[in-house]
């Protein structure tokens, strides 16, 4: 423990001293909070096109960026929900619950004091999380073997599909089966076999997963986009955007209970920080003695969806560390930035590189003061952003997605793959398909299939320890689990089977 905050004191010295970093951290943060806020671009698109245009920058300091993209976008996307009842990202559609009703109210300066507050501590809580579980579970990794890991990728794809896909789990398991097929294509990693390839040169290599991201994240968004009409009239606030200390310690229970949730939605593989706000959010109103005004107007519900959403973010940066498994789909680009530029996440990182996680905790500690100083002092020269034209910014944007899918490995073949996934991702998101599971298989694809094969020769082609080893059988089991869940004959068989041991429930009191 002393040696950890020994790391974490001496990366942030380091960051605070140096000019260069600062001036990444400030710039970065606030240009995330622009993208956040402006409606239909995502913090993963950010994410996605920040990565590729730090791709020749030095790893500490591109790293550096990404990370205050991150923090920032997901904050400032309750800037349009608040105003505009239009979250930036699909992660403060929770925020836009009670934020624009206190908005159309005339409280629209303290609600937008009260969501960055929440957001800072959120993160802060998470990031208190990743400084003292992530060294642990990186330790605990270090008893998985291949055995374990196939069952981990798999896990990850299907609670994806399972809680992204809320109506119908299915098409989220569809949507993470294609991204596993996707990653089959090109050389297998033990025979250098081509798989899929079909005697297409630039198929051998396989599908390069940042111009999979763009095209899947940046082109499908803008088509979306495009299509959609959109007006906004925003309005001017008059009230004061700087909460009391008072007005704050209200709410210590919703911050510590939605930072805690949060955090733990965040781990989960492929659950995301729109999770995060709504599991906190649900919390908050199951504790609440005013649950009437949530959806009218609540600052409890605003601050527990907005921690809870901020707080998601260091969480799904755990398991993108000790694990090498993103939990959302921005840490699955976080994930691939640090692979490009030499960085090795998974169990060994405490042993390869002890001091990285603490650095990576400085780095959010810097994007959470960044966040602060720019939510509570740059609230109305922020709004200028959301009165960017629509027509001026989609070229912009379509132009920055091209050069960065073929920044990555200057071929015009990937210009193709990122306009190819993007008519994809439109035409299943028309379809009500999840993007964050086909985007996991895509990551996890390789190291289900590594996995898998190199099991099966430890054990000359046997299953038995895919099965039967302790880690494996809780994995497997919980797979099972949640697979069941989401059909739609097996809630209704427990309540069969409830209703035939203790008889079916009485209503009568109720009535």
């Amino acid at each position: 423990m002393l040696e950890g905050i020994q790391h974490l004191g001496e990366g942030l010295f380091a960051l605070v001293t140096d000019g260069w970093s600062l001036f990444h951290i400030a710039w970065a943060t606030l240009l995330g909070i622009c993208v956040g806020m402006l409606p239909g671009l995502t913090a993963t698109l950010g994410l996605t096109l920040m990565a590729t245009l730090t791709f020749h920058m030095a790893p500490s300091q591109a790293i550096l960026i990404l990370i205050g993209m991150y923090v920032g976008a997901i904050f400032g996307g309750s800037r349009s929900a608040i105003l505009l009842n239009i979250p930036g990202t699909p992660a403060n559609a929770a925020v836009a619950l009670d934020g624009f009703p206190l908005a159309r109210q005339g409280n629209v300066g303290r609600a937008m004091g009260i969501a960055t507050v929440g957001a800072v501590l959120g993160t802060l809580i998470g990031m208190l999380c990743l400084a003292f579980f992530a060294p642990f579970l990186a330790d605990r990794a270090l008893d998985f073997q291949s055995f374990e890991f196939f069952w981990l990728a798999v896990l990850g794809v299907v609670v994806s599909g399972r809680l992204t896909a809320n109506e119908d789990p299915l098409k989220g398991w569809v949507a993470g089966f294609i991204g596993l097929l996707v990653a089959m294509v090109g050389q297998d990693v033990l025979h250098a076999y081509p798989r899929f390839a079909y005697g297409y040169g630039n198929l051998r290599a396989g599908f390069d997963l940042l111009p999979v991201l763009v095209g899947v994240f940046g082109f499908s968004e803008l088509l979306v986009v495009m299509k959609t009409t959109f007006h906004a009239t925003v309005e001017r606030s008059k009230d004061r955007s700087i909460p009391s200390i008072r007005e704050v310690a209200r709410y210590w229970k919703n911050i510590i209970v939605s930072g805690i949730s949060g955090t733990f939605m965040g781990i989960i593989p492929g659950v995301g920080e729109d999770m995060g706000a709504w599991v906190s959010y649900g919390f908050a109103r199951a504790m609440s003695k005013e649950r009437a005004k949530f959806g009218q107007g609540s600052y409890e519900g605003l601050i527990s969806s907005q921690t809870g959403c901020s707080a998601a973010v260091p969480g799904a940066i755990i398991p993108v560390l000790t694990l090498a498994i993103p939990g959302s789909a921005p840490a699955a680009v976080l994930l691939a930035a640090l692979i490009v530029h030499g960085v090795s996440p998974g169990p060994l990182i405490m042993i390869t590189s002890p001091g990285f996680v603490f650095e990576i905790v400085a780095m959010v500690i810097l994007a959470t003061a960044a966040i602060l100083v720019f939510g509570l002092l740059l609230t109305r020269p922020l709004l200028k952003v959301l009165e960017v034209p629509r027509n001026r910014l989609m070229p912009v944007i379509f132009v920055l997605c091209t050069v960065g899918a073929f920044a990555v490995n200057s071929r015009v073949f990937d210009i193709w793959v990122m306009l190819g996934f993007g008519v994809l991702g439109y035409v299943l998101r028309e379809l009500r398909f999840p993007m964050a599971p086909l985007i996991l298989g895509v990551v996890l694809g390789p190291i289900l299939d590594e996995n898998l094969r190199r099991g099966l020769q430890l054990t000359d082609g046997g299953l038995g320890p895919f099965f039967t080893r302790p880690i494996c059988l809780g994995l497997w089991l919980i797979i099972l689990f949640t697979f069941l869940l989401g059909t739609r004959s097996f809630p209704a068989l427990l309540v069969r089977i409830r209703n035939a041991t203790l008889g079916p429930p009485n209503n009568s009191q109720g009535a």
